[in-house]
């Protein structure tokens, strides 16, 4: 079971073939413009999480004072 999980972790000549295959589909100047898209994507899903988590403590504590 263990080696099937190894055998299908990407090594470093899939990796490589894989970077290729992205620089050519979308250049190398679209690149950066993606990567800070995901950044940002990511932030924001961070943010909404903390907003989020901190959403139902105030919510108990309103319940514990009805």
């Amino acid at each position: 079971m263990l080696l099937s999980t190894l055998l299908a972790l990407p090594g470093y000549g899939s990796i490589i073939l894989i970077v290729v295959a992205i620089l050519l589909l979308f250049g190398g100047k679209k690149i950066p413009e993606l990567m800070r898209g995901l950044g940002r994507g990511m932030k924001e899903f961070k943010d909404a999480t903390k907003d989020d988590n901190s959403s139902p403590e105030s919510s108990d504590s309103k319940k514990d004072s009805k």
